[in-house]
């Protein structure tokens, strides 16, 4: 039977690791990093994040401040609000919460927030340099899944590893932090499904990582003795959360697994103040 992928326990690690380092550069240059949250209309989902943000941030000591806008606001008024925060020196990074009212496009808004600024690296300059390999920020799912592999000393050089969705926040931008640890990387999206190749890409899997959100679209029965599988998805089925994979059959097959919910979800908070103190690094790097 698989071992449990447990979130909480890396986040421990890093938490510990962040805290000194943020103190230090705080201490040496007499501020703190910021971060601010722009988030339009109310969402009770998006409310939890917050709060769970605001908890992780003081603990670390950044600051951490939210921006209401309303429901109704037009897309040029809130280019206007990303342009204050983009030119206030106070400002390390800003963040662009989900869910966004229809009418607002995630990607052409979050384009508008410098990449320097950038918080949850999504901008297509930041995204750039994740192809360039140069990359010292990036998408916090993403980060998640890696920074999980490490923590259980999951061994990626040279390993067939499928990354099942081709999202532009986590299943494409995990596919090059994966080429980075030179894993041997396949995409599947949704032509490979009506193709009938899914299956055969999740049986040669020795690391796979399902970003989806389909609850069991993956099969128990697809996973390879010994593969170490990572469950992005968290879907709602009656009282329950689940996975995009069927947990219970494919724990008996795996090596290692996430659980759905604890698993990737603990550490997105952690690696998103991880981007905010690169950000805090290069800034004063700029400064100096």
């Amino acid at each position: 039977m698989a071992v449990l992928m447990e979130g909480r326990v890396a986040v421990e690690h890093l938490r510990g690791l962040l805290k000194d380092e943020i103190a230090s550069l705080s201490a040496r240059h007499k501020r703190r990093p910021e971060l601010r949250c722009i988030v339009v209309g109310r969402n009770a989902a998006a409310s939890v994040y917050l709060k769970s943000q605001a908890k992780v941030a003081q603990e670390l000591g950044i600051g951490h401040a939210v921006v209401a806008l309303p429901e109704d606001i037009r897309p040029d008024d809130l280019i206007g609000e990303i342009a204050a925060l983009n030119n206030d020196p106070s400002v390390t990074g800003i963040l662009l919460q989900c869910p966004l009212p229809s009418g607002i496009d995630l990607e052409k808004a979050a384009s508008f927030i410098l990449p320097a600024r950038d918080a949850e690296g999504i901008h297509p300059a930041n995204l750039g340099r994740l192809v360039l390999g140069e990359g010292r920020i990036a998408p916090c799912t993403a980060q998640a899944c890696i920074e999980l592999l490490h923590h259980y000393q999951v061994k990626l050089y040279g390993r067939e590893a499928v990354v099942v969705g081709h999202s532009s926040i986590v299943g494409k931008p995990l596919s090059l932090l994966l080429l980075k640890e030179f894993a041997t990387t396949t995409v599947c999206h949704i032509a490979t499904a009506e193709a009938h190749k899914l299956e055969d890409h999740v049986r040669r899997a020795h690391v796979l990582i399902v970003a989806v959100g389909k609850p069991g679209v993956i099969k128990g029965e697809w996973i390879a003795p010994g593969a170490v599988v990572i469950d992005v998805g968290i879907n709602k089925c009656g009282e329950s959360l689940v996975g995009d994979v069927e947990f219970e059959a494919a724990r008996q097959k795996a090596s290692f697994i996430t659980p759905v919910p604890g698993g990737v979800g603990p550490l997105t908070v952690m690696l998103l103040m991880k981007n905010i103190c690169e950000l805090f690094k290069e800034s004063l790097k700029l400064q100096s």
